[in-house]
C-alpha cells in the first residue's frame, strides 16, 4: 500500500478532516495514549502538551492506500500502521486511527503525538519519506499486489500521466471516394436548375460555391473543395449549361466562412444537449451512491448493536465463571482463580478477533457493490470528459477556421484596393 506522512501542527483542522462527511463511512477505529476517547478532544490534547515545548509540528500524519481492487483486513492496516511507527521512532506515542470510505475504496489515516511527555520534547523524525517507501515497497512484496512503476524507481513516474479521455481526440473519418461520387450524381439528377441542385446538395452537407479556377465547387462541412463536373461525372460544358449565375454564389472563403459559423453554432448547441443528458444521468447515479451508503450504515449499526448485545452477555458470562464467598477465597490461594481469568482473557480475545473478522467481512461485501456502482461512475465521468474534448476540439477547429478565411478575405481586399490605378493629379506637372 502506498504509504504518505509529514510532520504538521492544527490539530482542530486535522480532526475536522478526518471526521469530514464527504465520506460515505468514518470510523474512528482507535484512540490510544490520550486521555480522553474522543478524536477532536485527543488532538487539542496532544495541541495543549506542545505548548509547553517549542515545537510547532507536533502531530504525525500518515494515510494508508491499499490498491484499488484489493479487500485489506483491519488487521493487516494495524500490522502496517504497528511497521510504520517503529521505523520511524514513533513507538508508544499517543494515536489514532480513523478508517474511511469513498466511492468504493477503503484506506486509513494514522496520527501520532511527537511530544514525549516524560522529557517533554518531540521524537526526532528523520528520511521519513524515504523509510515510508520502503515500508511500502515491502508491503506490495508481501501481500503479492503489483507494485506502481514509480514505486518500483523513483524516475518511473510520468509527470504526463493523464487520462486517456483528456489526451485522446476524435480522428476525423475519411469517406469513401465512391459514396463521395455517388451523391454528386445523386444531386446532379434529381435537380434540373441550379437553385435544385444547390438544395440537394445543402441535404447532404455542401454548399455550391464559386471556385477559383474551376468555375463550379462544392464545399463540405470540413472546407473541403470538391470540383462538380469532377465528382458529378459530367463536363464542364454540362455543368456550365445548367448552372448560370455563378457570381451570385458565395466564393470558396465565403462558404467556408459560413460553414464554420453554422458548424460552431450546432456544435456548441450538442455541447450543451450533452452537457444536459450526462448531468441527468450522474444525477440518477448520486442518487443510488447515497441510497446505497445509507443502507450499508443501517447494517454496519445492526451489526454493531449484535454485537455489542453479544459482548455484554458474554462479560456477564466470565464474571459468572469467579466463584464468590469462601469459594472464591478458596480459588485464590489454590491459584484456580488465576486460571479463570487467564482462561475468561483467552476467550474475550477470540471474541474480539472474531467479532473484527465479522465487522471486516460486512466491509468487503459493500465494497464490492460499491465498487460496481463507482465504474459505471467513472465511465460517465469519462465519456463526458471524452465527448466534451471532442466537441470543444471540433468548434476550435471552426472557429480557427473561420478567423483564418477572414483573414484572407481581408488580405485579398487590400490587395486589389492597391491594385486599381489612381486617380490622375489636376494641375501643372511641376516635376518636368
Amino acid at each position: 500500500m502506498i504509504l504518505v506522512g509529514n510532520q504538521r501542527g492544527g490539530a482542530k483542522d486535522l480532526a475536522l478532516h478526518l471526521l469530514k462527511a464527504e465520506n460515505e463511512h468514518v470510523e474512528i477505529h482507535e484512540v490510544r495514549g490520550f486521555a480522553s476517547h474522543n478524536l477532536m478532544a485527543a488532538l487539542n490534547e496532544a495541541y495543549a502538551i506542545s505548548k509547553a515545548t517549542r515545537c510547532k509540528q507536533f502531530l504525525f500524519s500518515l494515510s494508508l492506500n491499499p490498491p484499488k481492487d484489493k479487500n485489506v483486513s483491519t488487521q493487516i492496516f494495524e500490522k502496517a500502521v504497528e511497521q510504520a511507527e517503529e521505523r520511524l521512532g514513533l513507538s508508544g506515542q499517543p494515536r489514532a486511527i480513523v478508517f474511511h470510505e469513498k466511492n468504493g475504496r477503503r484506506h486509513c489515516h494514522a496520527v501520532w503525538s511527537r511530544i514525549k511527555v516524560d522529557e517533554m520534547k518531540a521524537v526526532q523524525l528523520s528520511f521519513t519519506k524515504q523509510k515510508l517507501t520502503e515500508l511500502s515497497r515491502e508491503l506490495y512484496l508481501e501481500h503479492g499486489w503489483t507494485m506502481p512503476d514509480g514505486l518500483k524507481q523513483s524516475h518511473a513516474r510520468d509527470p504526463r500521466n493523464f487520462t486517456l479521455a483528456q489526451w485522446q481526440q476524435a480522428k476525423r473519418i475519411g469517406k469513401d471516394p465512391k459514396q463521395i461520387k455517388a451523391v454528386f450524381q445523386e444531386c446532379w439528377s434529381v435537380s434540373d436548375t441550379q437553385g435544385a441542385f444547390a438544395q440537394a446538395l445543402k441535404e447532404h452537407g455542401y454548399i455550391l460555391a464559386r471556385g477559383d479556377r474551376r468555375g463550379f465547387v462544392a464545399v463540405d462541412h470540413r472546407g473541403e473543395v470538391f470540383a462538380v463536373s469532377k465528382w458529378a461525372g459530367i463536363r464542364t460544358k454540362e455543368v456550365r449549361t445548367r448552372l448560370t449565375d455563378e457570381q451570385n454564389l458565395p466564393s470558396v472563403d465565403e462558404a467556408r466562412i459560413r460553414i464554420a459559423k453554422d458548424m460552431t453554432e450546432r456544435l456548441k448547441a450538442l455541447s450543451q444537449e450533452q452537457g444536459t443528458a450526462f448531468d441527468a444521468r450522474m444525477t440518477q447515479l448520486e442518487e443510488k451512491r447515497q441510497t446505497l451508503t445509507r443502507q450499508h450504515k443501517t447494517e454496519r449499526q445492526k451489526l454493531y448493536d449484535a454485537q455489542d448485545l453479544h459482548w455484554q452477555r458474554k462479560q456477564q458470562e466470565w464474571r459468572d465463571h469467579f466463584n464468590k464467598g469462601f469459594r472464591g477465597l478458596f480459588d485464590r490461594i489454590t491459584g484456580n482463580r488465576r486460571k479463570i481469568k487467564e482462561r475468561n482473557e483467552r476467550d474475550a480475545w477470540q471474541v474480539k478477533m472474531h467479532q473484527q473478522q465479522e465487522r471486516d467481512a460486512l466491509v468487503f461485501e459493500q465494497l464490492e457493490a460499491r465498487r460496481t456502482l463507482q465504474s459505471r461512475i467513472e465511465r460517465l465521468n469519462a465519456l463526458k470528459s471524452y465527448r466534451h474534448d471532442e466537441l470543444a476540439h471540433d468548434i476550435s477547429q471552426y472557429r480557427d477556421m473561420r478567423e483564418q478565411r477572414l483573414e484572407q478575405l481581408e488580405a485579398q481586399r487590400r490587395e486589389q484596393s492597391r491594385s486599381r490605378p489612381q486617380p490622375r493629379q489636376r494641375g501643372p506637372d511641376w516635376s518636368r
